[in-house]
């Protein structure tokens, strides 16, 4: 193994650029192996500059930084990546650029570090020949065969904080404060942060809710004195009966973006004649300094999906199982997204101590 290609694709999360570094150190220190950036996701393979050199310098200092030093794509498919020719908006398929690309460059391995839109088209790349890694990066948690995705843990501190911080005004003005947080199709955040920050319900995509059932939770704790109320919901979540709400439609270039239903429960709630205001947490969720676990997971992947690549290991993802770096194939990890299990622990132990999934 003599040269081998780093991408980071998707949205950003924190914990990137501390599997950049770990990469970065591992592959010049274990195997004198050159190491090469490719910017902006697959589209670095396409770009007159997407291609950068990588060393000990380059690395130094970013272990702490959100971000990736390498740029990221959401858009970045390159089986349908979106153009612009002669002012039009086209779709077109890049992949034999990619293929290319990776050839020219003649890279050993290429360590993709993505969610599950990354590692599919990392899959569908290993079927032409290129040699990939997959390293599991989310904020949402909902890579299947890890217990958990680097990033996670700095969105649900963040989270967490929010909640807090909600109740101390809930309470100051006997509100009903509504907190909307990112998870896409998974509850982790919302579960774990609802559970961590004191809300008293937690909305969640694996559990459909009635509004009706929020409403009789907060006339219950209302009736035992409590004038305030903390309602944890995640993008995600949906009526009995109902849709998930998006804020913006998806096409055949776009994902459809989940967005607003943290709005639609609290005007419901404000019209049962609780006052009531919302918070979109957002992107915050996805910036800034990433936790000490999430340094330490990222370190671990980083280093890892070298020594996985030095011995041949392609089309697999590096994996956490039982507190240990394992790996598994990337076919395997993105057949099933990972979901709440609504008989787990953690939802018993929230049920338990008298939180409502608006579904009672």
């Amino acid at each position: 193994m003599k040269r081998i290609g780093i991408l980071t694709g998707g949205g950003d999360a924190p914990g990137l650029n501390a599997v950049i570094r770990a990469a970065v150190k591992t592959a010049l220190n274990e195997y004198d192996c050159e190491v090469f950036g490719i910017k902006n996701g697959y589209d670095g393979f396409l770009e007159e500059d997407g291609i950068i050199p990588l060393g000990l310098d380059t690395v130094r200092g970013i272990l702490p930084r959100g971000g990736t030093i390498l740029g990221a794509v959401n858009r970045g498919n390159p089986y349908t990546r979106t153009l612009i020719r002669n002012g039009k908006e086209e779709t077109v398929n890049v992949a034999d650029e990619v293929l290319a690309g990776v050839q020219r460059l003649g890279l050993d391995a290429l360590l993709v570090l993505g969610g599950d839109g990354t590692l599919s088209s990392a899959h569908e790349f290993y079927k032409r020949g290129i040699p990939v890694i997959g390293v599991p990066k989310t904020i949402d948690n909902d890579i299947g065969g890890t217990e958990i995705t680097f990033g996670f843990d700095t969105a649900l501190n963040i989270a967490t904080e929010a909640l807090d911080r909600l109740h101390t005004t809930a309470e100051s003005h006997r509100r009903v404060m509504v907190l909307e947080l990112m998870g896409r199709d998974a509850g982790f955040i919302t579960l774990n942060a609802g559970v961590s920050g004191g809300a008293d319900v937690i909305l969640i995509p694996e559990i459909p809710f009635s509004f009706e059932s929020i409403v009789k939770k907060i006339r219950s704790r209302n009736e035992k004195g409590a004038s305030f109320n903390l309602i944890a919901v995640s993008e995600g979540a949906k009526p009995r009966d109902g849709a998930q709400v998006y804020s913006r439609a998806g096409d055949e270039a776009f994902v459809p973006r989940l967005g607003g239903i943290g709005q639609l429960v609290a005007e419901y709630v404000e019209g049962q004649g609780y006052e009531s205001r919302v918070t979109v947490l957002g992107h915050v969720q996805r910036g800034g300094t990433p936790t000490a676990f999430d340094r330490w997971l990222a370190t671990r992947y980083g280093a890892a999906a070298v020594r996985l690549a030095a011995r041949g290991g392609f089309d697999r993802m590096v994996a956490l199982q039982k507190g240990e770096i394992t790996d598994i194939p990337i076919a395997d990890a993105i057949k099933e997204p990972k979901r709440v299990n609504v008989n787990s622990d953690a939802v018993i132990t929230a049920r338990n101590i008298g939180i409502s999934f608006g579904d009672e």
